[in-house]
């Protein structure tokens, strides 16, 4: 029907009754007749098929959307990066599709044109993924029949193999620092390569957690830096993480340096906040931690290396000196065995080089010891 001195078209239908009431689905505005009609019949094929695609959602509005309401489940740097590509990859490729009529072939075209323009394969994937993401969200609420996204993201690009210091290499850095600056990323970076512990679960690390005379520590916070501007506390991602770590007698001793330079500042001589922080008591910026380590790094003529790799050094040593795969992963905290496996598997070769050795001796001296054990068997006729 037309609505009366608007010039615009209106459709209402019926729908199945829901808890045995009516259910009407009226909607107005349409320019025309054949528009409101073709609205219409989507509605109930939608009803008969179990899909309702509203032709009147385009992509961007669906983007946003489905960002709003995945805010409140999302790490803040997850959300700050979908949020990324959302406002500067997909609105401006796709925002002006209407969501039913987003196809694959536009997305495979916008993946062509930025793989020629020598667009990173990393972002490139990163952007589509996101894409794949909030598309399956829409399938899954009835909004969309298909994914049109499925098959368009480009295989993940594999990670570049980390850099990890040696013994030597470690230890030369950690007496750098010691020597040179004996200041709270001494003990910073001490407790790092000591324990494993991540840039973020260091960074969030409060005195209310460490347990000196236990010496352990307990890993209840991590700090997520939004933007490297907005530092945000909140808990480890998985239970793993929430963990106990046994200290050594070196991060001991950094800590213990720690804590007679806080109580020697504060003016009641308490020990209370965060362990590593600026002198206002706020956390320090994973960036200026990252800008020391490299300043410090280059002073040395040390491998080029990120926090993360600190982390990765230490199971590296770990591995090199024998430690059972498994006791690294308890100590890494790591969810399953086949992390620690697939992140470190290259580093043991020489354990299954022995390994493999150990086994044919095994069998070796069971012949042997069977061998001498039988009397020969009697010659034929």
């Amino acid at each position: 029907m037309a609505e009366a001195n608007h010039g615009k078209w209106t459709y209402c239908v019926d729908l199945a009754r829901e808890e045995g009431r009516r259910r009407t689905r009226r909607r107005g505005g349409f320019a025309t007749r054949a528009e409101a009609a073709r609205e219409m019949k989507a509605v109930l094929d939608g009803e008969l098929r179990g899909v309702y695609e509203d032709r009147r959602t385009t992509v961007a509005s669906y983007l946003r959307e489905w960002l709003a309401a995945a805010k409140e489940r999302l790490a803040p740097n997850t959300y700050a990066g979908y949020a990324d590509c959302v406002e500067r990859d997909l609105i401006p490729a796709f925002g002006h599709h209407r969501l039913p009529d987003l196809r694959p072939k536009h997305i495979d075209c916008w993946v062509a044109a930025q793989q020629d323009a020598g667009r990173g394969r990393v972002t490139i994937y990163r952007v589509v993924s996101t894409l794949r993401n909030a598309l399956n969200a829409a399938v899954r609420s009835w909004r969309l029949r298909y994914n049109p996204a499925k098959h368009s993201v480009p295989p993940k690009p594999r990670a570049a193999e980390r850099t990890c210091w040696t013994p030597d290499e470690a230890a030369a850095f950690l007496r750098h620092n010691a020597e040179h600056y004996a200041d709270r990323l001494t003990d910073l970076f001490e407790v790092m390569l000591g324990t494993g512990m991540r840039r973020g679960e260091v960074l969030a690390l409060h005195w209310s957690d460490v347990h000196l005379m236990d010496r352990k520590l307990y890993v209840r916070w991590t700090l997520a830096a939004v933007n490297n501007n907005e530092s945000l506390f909140r808990e480890p991602k998985t239970e793993a993480s929430r963990a106990w770590i046994s200290l050594s007698p070196r991060v001991m001793a950094a800590l213990h340096r720690q804590a007679a330079l806080q109580v020697a500042a504060h003016p009641d001589g308490r020990l209370e906040g965060l362990v590593f922080a600026k002198p206002d008591g706020l956390p320090l910026r994973p960036q200026w931690v990252l800008d020391q380590l490299r300043k410090r790094t280059a002073e040395l003529g040390l491998p080029k290396i990120g926090l993360h790799d600190l982390r990765h050094t230490a199971a590296s040593i770990m591995i090199a000196m024998g430690i059972p795969i498994a006791v690294v992963s308890k100590t890494l905290r790591h969810t399953t065995l086949a992390i620690t496996i697939n992140l470190y598997g290259h580093l043991l070769k020489d354990s299954a080089d022995e390994a493999v050795k150990a086994l044919a001796a095994a069998l070796d001296r069971a012949d042997a010891e069977r061998g001498a054990s039988e009397s020969p068997l009697p010659l034929a006729a």
